[in-house]
């Protein structure tokens, strides 16, 4: 649970909660800010590769992808999968955590919501007057 992913401003920051908070802000500092992730993985173990910004992804699993290919190892080649968009943040990070849940996630995803959409549970509502 060292990463973490969290959505602010239409945004998904990436922390290392091993790090400690500024003493300043009270806040870590961010590893990653992306519009949207991607995540490479092992389509027969579930195995996460690579996540991060889409752009990067895509081109480390056509690298691997290629090297693979290359090297006779047509069906490691073929296991490797990239799934990106705006993926609910409980999710991408229940894929960082828990060994293979990519897989599962993946086989849910044209029925999961929209993750920019989704409501968090730490996210305040506006106080409104009662009339």
């Amino acid at each position: 649970m060292d990463m973490q992913y969290q959505l602010k401003a239409g945004s998904y920051y990436l922390y290392d909660m091993r790090e400690e908070p500024s003493a300043v802000t009270g806040e870590r500092r961010f590893k990653l800010k992306t519009d949207t992730v991607a995540i490479a993985f092992d389509a027969h173990t579930g195995q996460v590769h690579q996540h991060g910004s889409p752009t990067r992804i895509q081109s480390w699993a056509n690298n691997t992808r290629r090297r693979l290919r290359a090297a006779g190892a047509q069906d490691m080649a073929n296991d490797i999968v990239v799934v990106s968009g705006p993926l609910p943040v409980d999710e991408l990070n229940k894929c960082l955590w828990v060994n293979g849940y990519v897989r599962r996630m993946f086989s849910r995803l044209a029925s999961l919501p929209h993750g920019k959409l989704q409501r968090s549970s730490s996210t305040e509502q506006p106080f409104r007057k009662a009339a």
